[in-house]
């Protein structure tokens, strides 16, 4: 695995938790490379990083991937290392965080649970197990270190599952849930282009219905068929379906919010 490690938090930046994190892990495996993926997920949204990390996986090396969002830490909640079919590892809490990602790299072919101490830090605390568990775990991990040293096996089927956010689609009329808002304001949905068929075309005209207001968006390749200051609907880069204004900001003026919903009329009546 060539001691590739990468991080995927809800820790934010603007404290030191993700540098210390990486520390940890350097600590424990000093020849370990580093990929921060992102530490933006919503806090304790196990379901955007569940996603976020299962979009991921095909674009990263074989190795570990160490996730935290984990609104359970200091409960009943297992510490896990799965082994996917492909031979990645994935490091986190039993929250269906790391489950989504394993599927997509060939299903889940061992899963541990973490109960060993010879392998956290001396101090384990309550309320910081990226820290004391699940980093330097990571860090043993990309040495070498063989899982089944960690703790007792657990059968997949009884790993937990999360929920994921989805739509609902009668007729033409689209309710899906807001997976993810990026620096952009670009309005990513629950929804991919296959599940819409022929709903979705290329230069036609879709309804965004946002309560007392209502806004025609078009639905195209990328930005720039449509003008600036423009609503466009798209195929984004991981297959979802997107909302975007050209040279603007959806999420603002269509306010939008991570967690919600949107409800689009593929095929509105237009005078």
């Amino acid at each position: 695995m060539a001691g590739i490690v990468t991080f995927l938090s809800d820790f934010g930046l603007s404290d030191g938790f993700v540098g210390i994190c990486h520390g940890v892990i350097v600590g424990a495996c000093p020849e370990a490379q580093v990929i921060h993926l992102g530490h933006g997920i919503r806090p304790q949204a196990v379901s955007d990083g569940a996603q976020a990390l299962a979009g991921a996986v095909p674009y990263l090396p074989v190795g570990v991937h160490l996730a935290v969002v984990d609104p359970g830490v200091g409960s009943q909640r297992r510490a896990i290392v799965i082994r996917s079919a492909d031979g990645r590892l994935f490091v986190g809490p039993d929250n269906g965080l790391l489950i989504p990602a394993a599927e997509v790299a060939g299903g889940i072919e061992l899963a541990v649970e973490i109960t060993n101490r010879e392998f956290m830090l001396q101090r384990v605390s309550r309320t910081f197990h990226g820290r004391d568990v699940f980093s330097p775990v990571a860090g043993r991990l990309a040495g070498g270190l063989d899982p089944l040293e960690l703790g007792p096996e657990i059968e997949p089927e009884q790993l937990v599952r999360c929920r994921m956010p989805g739509f609902e689609l009668q007729g033409s009329s689209l309710e899906a849930a807001v997976q993810y808002i990026d620096s952009f304001g670009n309005v990513q949905l629950a929804v991919g282009r296959e599940d819409l068929g022929e709903l979705f075309a290329p230069g036609g005209v879709v309804e965004i219905d946002r309560g007392d207001d209502r806004y025609l968006a078009v639905c195209a390749d990328t930005f720039a068929d449509v003008g600036g200051g423009e609503l466009v609907l798209y195929e984004d880069s991981d297959s979802r379906i997107s909302i975007a204004i050209n040279r603007g900001h959806a999420a603002e003026l269509l306010d939008i919010r991570p967690g919600g919903s949107v409800r689009i009329d593929l095929s509105p009546a237009i005078d």
